[in-house]
C-alpha cells in the first residue's frame, strides 16, 4: 500500500520534515548521482509562492550531503516564460544560492527520445534526467489553470527543456488530452522521492496565481500519484474527477483511492479553498494566453554574426542535428527539424543565440 507523510512544517522546521520523510522512504544514495529538481515556473520572489521554497531546497540537499552520494545535481527547466534564463530564474527565486554550489544547468545538454506520437513523436529530454541515478522531486502545492492542480506529475513536464512544452500545450488542444500527455511526460523516468512544499500554497487559477494560502505542512512519498491525491483532497477536489490521475492509475503508476493509501499524520480539507475551472477555462479561452503559447511554439534559434565565434558546441550539442554550421562560420537552424527545446541558446559561451 502506498504511504503518503503529511508533517507539519515552516520554513524554519523544514529539515524536521525532511528528515521524517527520508526515514519513512529511504533511499540509498552513498556513491550515487542524485538529481534534486524544484519547481522553478518562472523568476520571482520566494515570497511569491510561485517556486519551492529555497529552506525546503537548502534541507533535502543538506540530508543528501549527509548521505555520501557520488554527486548532487540540483536543476530544473522553467515554463513559459523564461525560456534560456535557467540561471535567472534560479537567482531571483533564492534557489540558487539554497541549492550550495550544486546547481547546474539541466537545459544545455539534452537528448531525443521517443515519445507518444499522439502528441510528438520525439521530445528531447534532460540529460542529466537519464543518467542520474537517483531524481528527487520537490512540486509546489498549488493550482493550475489547465490541470486544476500542479504536484508530483505536473512537476516532471519540467525534465523538458525548451518551447517543446509549449508545443506539447498546442498538441494537446484540450484540458483533457493535456492532462493525458503529461503522464506520458511523467512515465519518461519516474522520480524516487517526492517532498512537497506546502507550508505556503496556492489557489486559485495558479500556477502563477497571487492568492496564497498558509498551509504549513510539508508532504512526502515514494509514489507521486498518491501524494498527488492527497493534494488534490486537502484542495477540496475528488481525485477521481482528474484525468491524469485516472490514467497514471490505469497505467499501474499509484493509488488515488485515500482508502488504499497509508496517510502518516492528518489529512484534512482545507476549507473553502479556490480551485479554478476543471475544464481548462482559464487558459483554454483566454486569449492572450493562446496567443503567448502560439508565438512561443513558432519561435526559433537565430545566431547573432557579431557574436557568434564559430566554435560549433551548438551544432555538436543538438539532439536532432537541426543546427549546421555555415560557410560564414554562422550556425543556421532547419525549423523542419527543430524541436525547439533551445538547448543551443542554454549552452553557447557567447550568448550568441536569440530566440526569433
Amino acid at each position: 500500500m502506498p504511504k503518503v507523510l503529511i508533517h507539519p512544517a515552516t520554513y524554519d522546521t523544514a529539515a524536521q520534515a525532511v528528515d521524517r520523510g527520508f526515514g519513512l522512504f529511504p533511499l540509498k544514495l552513498k556513491g550515487k548521482k542524485v538529481l534534486i529538481k524544484p519547481n522553478v515556473l518562472r523568476a520571482a520572489e520566494p515570497h511569491e509562492g510561485i517556486a519551492t521554497h529555497p529552506a525546503l531546497l537548502r534541507a533535502v540537499v543538506e540530508r543528501v550531503e549527509s548521505m555520501g552520494p557520488a554527486s548532487i545535481i540540483v536543476g530544473d527547466n522553467p515554463g513559459l516564460f523564461n525560456y534560456g534564463a535557467n540561471e535567472e530564474a534560479f537567482n531571483s527565486t533564492g534557489l540558487m544560492e539554497a541549492a550550495k554550489g550544486y546547481y547546474r544547468n539541466i537545459g544545455n545538454d539534452s537528448q531525443k527520445v521517443e515519445f507518444n506520437p499522439a502528441f510528438m513523436p520525439t521530445v528531447s529530454l534532460s540529460r542529466a534526467v537519464r543518467e542520474t541515478d537517483v531524481i528527487i522531486s520537490l512540486p509546489k502545492f498549488k493550482t493550475h489553470g489547465l490541470t486544476v492542480m500542479t504536484g508530483c506529475i505536473k512537476n516532471s513536464y519540467g525534465f523538458l527543456p525548451g518551447a517543446q512544452k509549449a508545443a506539447l500545450h498546442r498538441a494537446a488542444g484540450s484540458s483533457e488530452r493535456f492532462q493525458e500527455m503529461l503522464v506520458d511526460v511523467f512515465m519518461l523516468r519516474i522520480p524516487d522521492l517526492f517532498i512537497v512544499d506546502a507550508v505556503v500554497g496556492m489557489e486559485g487559477n495558479g500556477p502563477a496565481s497571487p492568492d496564497l494560502r498558509e498551509i504549513g505542512l510539508i508532504l512526502a512519498s515514494d509514489n507521486g500519484v498518491s501524494l498527488d491525491a492527497v493534494i488534490a483532497h486537502m484542495m477540496g477536489c475528488e481525485p477521481d474527477r482528474l484525468r491524469f490521475l485516472r490514467k497514471a492509475n490505469k497505467a499501474g503508476l499509484g493509488a488515488y483511492d485515500l482508502s488504499e493509501i497509508e496517510i502518516v499524520g492528518e489529512l484534512k480539507r482545507l476549507p473553502g479553498f479556490k480551485l479554478p475551472p476543471f475544464g481548462g477555462e482559464f487558459i483554454l479561452t483566454n486569449q492572450a494566453i493562446q496567443t503567448f503559447i502560439h508565438n512561443r511554439t513558432i519561435m526559433r534559434p537565430l545566431a547573432d554574426a557579431a557574436l557568434c565565434t564559430g566554435c560549433g558546441t551548438c551544432v555538436d550539442q543538438c539532439p536532432v542535428s537541426a543546427l549546421s554550421m555555415q560557410a560564414d562560420q554562422v550556425p543556421l537552424v532547419n525549423a523542419d527539424l527543430c524541436i525547439a527545446c533551445f538547448c543551443c541558446q542554454e549552452i553557447c559561451p557567447e550568448k550568441a543565440i536569440a530566440l526569433r
